[in-house]
């Protein structure tokens, strides 16, 4: 008999999502609750990981409410995460300490040192990818100096996703996709490295590392405690599941090198796979794709629609309430105004900086130029250049390492959601968008391979054909291209004249000040 509904859990920066899909990839319902973040001091992004699992636990049950689903009529569960950060299980059985997300910018004076001392370029020969402040080796040196205690009492290294299953299962496994994307495991073995360990003084945590697992492996069952805390039917299979942005390419379609995948969400995303990783530096990172034999070549940063929503949030707040009681989305009001500006308008250049950079990492955003005739609609189009330019910068990088041109970016995240930005997107980068409708991706991508998993489809790419589609295509308009060009260009040189200036800013408590104790 046929298996009739997948379930995918996403766990993001900002919201926590379940949605319930069928056989088809149609989205029977989806259910969000914010995530807020707990940040107490300077460049701590942290949360607390009991309310995170309860959390996923609220928004199971209520996406079967909604649905109607029976929860036996659930054939299996996929998680995805955020990747990078921490999320520590301690030995007394209890989470240790607070949960720390991808935009923690805490340890960046230990990313400084290592690249300053040759450990990061020792590390590239090993782990294919440049250190971040953000990955769980930073995290853990810091941990190591400044909470000894903490330290000395991990049991497990979890990340996002990786927590939430050990949650649900009560197996302590970690997923290949992420793990290979934290620098504690050497890409060409596929296994953790005591010699990275090493590198980066952490080799205390070794034991603390669970064994590996595939994302699309079925890696454990709904245990009964579970059940009763969050609905499922307890024995539900549940698969390794996947870094959240393995699981958006997966939900794009990404199977070959043909397209690039471009996620606009808290992070600028954007990446391709390929079956060789890039050696020689020159693009941020590579890891382990969720189809075997492929590699995942990455460029990112904290620097996508996160400042869209910061700019609605924190200076839209009349705006908001106003278009609730019209009965409209502040966003899609906001998308409005964008369109009412022309490309051709002198707007102020926006650095998307406002959580991390993809340039200095002490570098902050702001707006230059600003003038007294602009508006809230120019600084609305403002942002969503900065944001499109932050991933032309990295989409540069990633073009750099191949030989063609992809056919197209698969864009997905919230800059799909509207199609001024997804046009402004194929003007700025002169390639040809193709929009996929899955509002929540990450989720679908997890129900693809549960669904192969438990039989349904004979292998991923059967189910990507039955499962994934796109919506609408966006082609460049030639006529813009000098426009975005000049633009692109006073952004870059924005970028550049500021450069020195960030040193200069620093002071007690602010980025990476003291924490490191040097």
């Amino acid at each position: 008999m046929s298996v009739r509904y997948f379930l995918g859990l996403d766990n993001g920066g900002t919201k926590t999502k379940a949605a319930v899909f069928d056989r088809t990839g149609k989205e029977i319902a989806c259910c969000s609750v914010s995530s807020d973040a707990i940040m107490n001091r300077p460049d701590f992004v942290e949360r607390n990981m009991e309310e995170m699992w309860q959390t996923n636990c609220t928004v199971i049950r209520m996406v079967l409410i909604k649905s109607k689903i029976s929860a036996r009529d659930i054939g299996g569960v996929g998680i995805c995460g955020h990747g990078k950060g921490l999320y520590l299980w301690g030995k007394d059985g209890k989470p240790d300490g607070l949960g720390i997300l991808s935009a923690d910018n805490r340890a960046v004076s230990y990313l400084e040192k290592w690249r300053a001392d040759g450990t990061e370029q020792n590390a590239f020969q090993l782990s294919c990818q440049h250190v971040m402040a953000c990955q769980p080796v930073a995290l853990l040196a810091w941990i190591r100096d400044n909470e000894p205690e903490r330290y000395q009492n991990i049991r497990w290294i979890f990340e996002c996703k990786d927590y939430v299953r050990f949650r649900l299962t009560g197996e302590a496994r970690a997923e290949i996709t992420d793990y290979s994307g934290t620098n504690l495991m050497e890409l060409h073995t596929g296994q953790f490295s005591y010699r990275l360990l090493k590198l980066f003084g952490i080799t205390e945590v070794e034991e603390a590392l669970p064994p590996l697992c595939q994302a699309g492996e079925m890696v454990g069952r709904v245990t009964r405690e579970a059940a009763g805390q969050c609905g499922l039917e307890a024995g539900t299979p549940v698969i390794g599941g996947m870094f959240d942005i393995n699981a958006c390419a997966m939900a794009a379609g990404i199977l070959d090198s043909s397209r690039v995948c471009m996620i606009a969400g808290t992070w600028s995303i954007n990446e391709y796979i390929r079956r060789k990783p890039v050696l020689d530096g020159s693009v941020l990172m590579n890891s382990l794709y969720c189809l075997p034999g492929y590699y995942l070549v990455e460029e990112s940063s904290a620097t996508s629609a996160g400042n869209n929503e910061w700019f609605v949030r924190e200076l839209l707040p009349e705006a908001a309430k106003e278009a609730k009681r019209a009965g409209r989305d502040i966003y899609e009001v906001v998308d409005s105004w964008v369109e009412e500006i022309s490309p051709e308008d002198y707007v102020p250049v926006f650095l998307p900086f406002l959580m991390a950079s993809n340039v200095n990492p002490r570098a902050q955003s702001c707006f230059i130029g600003l003038k007294a005739s602009h508006t809230r609609k120019h600084l609305a189009r403002s942002i969503f250049e900065g944001i499109t330019f932050g991933h032309r910068y990295h989409l540069e990088r990633l073009l750099a390492t191949r030989t063609q041109r992809p056919e197209a970016i698969r864009l997905v995240g919230g800059a799909s959601r509207a199609r001024v930005w997804a046009q402004m997107f194929a003007d700025v980068t002169q390639l040809p968008v193709e929009v996929i409708p899955a509002r929540e991706a990450g989720a679908l991508g997890c129900a693809i391979l549960a669904a192969c998993a438990v039989g349904e489809y004979p292998s991923p790419e059967s189910a990507v054909a039955n499962m994934t589609r796109v919506s609408e295509r966006f082609l460049p308009y030639m006529g813009r291209k000098a426009i975005y060009d000049a633009k692109y260009r006073i952004y870059l040189d924005a970028v550049a004249a500021l450069d020195g200036l960030w040193e200069r800013m620093r002071f007690s408590g602010s980025p990476g000040e003291s924490e490191a104790g040097n």
